[in-house]
């Protein structure tokens, strides 16, 4: 069953670097670390990489709006992502940045080996200009009229509306924005990449097999509309790498993310010292290239990126594996509905293989949308983790530990049906191979039903009770076990921390080649519960959290504003907040965050614990101790990943360091209330 070993490359898509994690993005990279662990199963060399992409106008606004730098910005986004990822057990082998110095050296490299083999064009251009700011405007940062159904407050690419697709300068009465000033046309030069010179070579490689069917057929639409040079520069302030000599002009983000998948692999190479990256990246590299992207970026991935790598001298991709889109409970992921679900959310409620688990039984090759349907999420995994696959190792762990000493029979009960579970391993590899993933789980959950009517048909229970059957009980027992193991051999690449604790009991690695070796006079560890069953109450607790997260907690405006601005609220419901003074009795760092801290608060008799988010302001958390803060102590608990946090510490300032609470001779007396 062994396989010939192959080198492959593998990346998911880069997230922004401006926002949290949320289940969205957890498909993708569920998707691929699923893919990935097969693989690996397999004994391919497999490289895992990703980063965040962390250039552009947003990052750019959105760090001034926060007050702070870019670089601080995409610094603390970039820990909280790798935080989540590792929560949900992706196995990266490397996660950068593309704010990287091994980015800028190969954007810029391939910038010039373009421009070098006359692939680079230069030309005058007119834009909208922002007056106020003093920069020029990408379309999204333009809003106004639609110019077709006369909706008002559209972005300058396309009308949400209507759908119709247009100019910024055709919007009726752009503002703006940014700062909500009128925009005025301005001429700049830019430089364009010639992507309209590659288009034979992308049509014979859209149509090779690099990409599924469905996105060679849209491609096919680009190529008949016909192909426009790209534009691939922006003009300063813009936060990204500077074009060479081209002073005030910087790489549109576009151009350098990509790359970062590069930079990245660049990143790995020189901290491990065994990779050579022209052994990947050449044009005549042995190894494969993987991209799992999803399908609003398809356009970057299937023209500009092969053309930029094409005219540069590097390699193609093998392949782009394209998903769908997340919709919950058969929607749109909604903020007013609690849930739009961020990825450290979920993990304050449910495990990471849950979703692992119910992703995998959703996908296919195909790009369609999946649903998460959290009530059928719910019933899949007890039905199938515990009642199906869990219950078969317990139902069978008891009775050889009890009476075997945890020893298993020296003979198979049923060769034939192991044969069939073991037979079974090239139609299930093959699925996770293709990505066929619901295909592989519903054959795998058949094959648990057949292992748990042969326990039923058997009855351990009652052989159990029956003299002189002790050789057909260790027997009946050790197939069950045996049957679990193939079962989670096959699930591993989904559960791996399930798949961790049946080789804690099994006292054995889950390995794919050796599979169709059964444990026979083998020892097993006494079993431990495997995995606990889950309720609708979590979702509920899961709902309102999300909800509560993500409501807006300051009126936004612009294009960074993706919520509506929360309704005003009366004096009444304002006289309802109960503030109170209370004293800092101790100040501690908080394991897992690198923004909260952990306060003991002292309400005159009354203590509290109280999570706040101002350990940017106190790297010394010991100095707080003994001030006073005001805090809303009518506030419900809410209950974190770290622990219940009991109310709400009020401070003031701008941000970032200068936060400020009340000094100890501020006159103020614990248990005091605000008014």
């Amino acid at each position: 069953m062994a396989q010939v070993a192959k080198k492959i490359l593998v990346t998911c898509a880069l997230p922004y670097a401006n926002g949290s994690i949320h289940l969205g993005h957890m498909l993708e990279h569920i998707q691929a670390d699923i893919w990935v662990r097969y693989q690996r199963m397999r004994g391919h060399q497999v490289n895992f990489i990703c980063a965040d992409d962390a250039h552009g106008t947003p990052i750019m606004l959105k760090a001034q709006q926060l007050g702070i730098s870019p670089e601080q910005m995409i610094a603390e986004m970039s820990q909280e992502h790798q935080t989540d990822f590792a929560g949900f057990n992706i196995s990266y082998d490397n996660y950068h940045s593309t704010h990287s110095d091994e980015n800028r050296e190969l954007s810029q490299l391939i910038y010039t080996r373009l421009k070098e083999n006359g692939f680079i064009k230069n030309r005058t251009i007119s834009q909208l200009y922002d007056p106020e700011k003093g920069m020029f405007l990408p379309d999204r940062f333009v809003k106004g009229t639609c110019p077709k159904c006369k909706s008002p407050d559209q972005y300058g690419d396309n009308c949400e509306v209507c759908g119709a697709t247009y100019s910024p300068t055709e919007l009726i009465d752009p503002k703006s924005a940014v700062s909500g000033a009128t925009p005025v046309m301005r001429e700049s030069e830019h430089f364009f990449f010639d992507l309209p010179a590659f288009s034979e070579m992308l049509s014979a490689w859209t149509r090779s097999g690099a990409l599924q069917e469905q996105v060679a057929n849209k491609m096919q639409e680009w190529f008949d509309a016909g192909l426009q040079q790209w534009d691939i520069s922006r003009d300063a302030p813009y936060f990204g790498f500077e074009i060479p000599d081209a002073p005030g002009k910087y790489f549109y983000v576009w151009l350098d993310a990509p790359i970062g998948y590069m930079g990245s692999f660049k990143n790995l190479c020189d901290k491990r010292g065994d990779l050579n990256f022209d052994d990947w990246w050449n044009k005549d590299a042995d190894s494969e290239l993987y991209h799992f992207i999803g399908k609003d970026i398809v356009y970057f991935h299937s023209l500009f990126w092969p053309a930029m790598l094409e005219g540069s001298g590097y390699r193609k991709p093998t392949n782009l594996f394209v998903h769908g889109y997340v919709t919950v409970n058969g929607a749109k992921m909604s903020k007013s509905r609690g849930t739009f679900i961020k990825a450290s959310t979920w993990l304050n409620h449910f495990d990471a293989d849950s979703l692992r688990y119910y992703y995998a039984a959703k996908l296919s090759s195909r790009i369609d949308d999946i649903d998460l349907n959290l009530e059928d999420f719910v019933q899949r995994v007890n039905a199938d983790i515990v009642n199906k696959v869990v219950n078969l190792a317990s139902r069978n762990a008891g009775f050889i530990a009890k009476r075997f000493g945890g020893q298993l029979a020296e003979n198979l009960a049923d060769p034939v049906l192991f044969k069939t579970f073991t037979d079974a391993a090239q139609a299930i590899g093959d699925a996770w191979e293709s990505r066929e993933y619901g295909r592989a789980i519903r054959e795998i959950m058949a094959l648990a039903d057949q292992a748990n009517r042969y326990v039923d048909e058997q009855a351990p229970w009652v052989v159990a009770k029956q003299e002189g059957r002790d050789a057909d009980l260790q027997a009946i027992c050790s197939m069950g076990i045996n049957l679990f193991r193939v079962l989670m051999t096959y699930l591993k690449p989904v559960l791996p921390v399930l798949a961790e604790r049946a080789e804690a009991f099994l006292n054995t690695t889950l390995n794919w080649d050796e599979v169709a070796t059964p444990l026979l006079a083998h020892q097993v560890n006494n079993f431990k519960a495997l995995y606990n069953r889950i309720d609708m109450k979590q979702v509920e607790a899961l709902v309102e959290d999300s909800r509560q997260e993500t409501a807006p907690a300051k009126v936004v405006t612009g294009p960074l504003a993706d919520d509506p601005i929360q309704d005003t609220i009366t004096f009444d419901d304002f006289a309802k907040v109960d503030m109170r003074i209370a004293l800092i009795q101790n100040a501690e760092f908080v394991d897992g965050s690198d923004k909260l801290l952990r306060l003991t608060l002292d309400l005159g008799g009354e203590t509290r614990n109280v999570f706040s988010g101002i350990r940017s302001a106190y790297p010394d958390p010991q100095v707080l101790t003994g001030r006073l803060t005001v805090m809303v102590a009518n506030l419900a608990p809410r209950k974190m990943r770290f622990g219940v946090s009991e109310g709400m510490v009020m401070a003031a300032g701008p941000g970032g360091k200068d936060i400020f609470l009340l000094s100890p001779d501020s006159g103020a007396q614990p248990g005091q209330q605000v008014k």
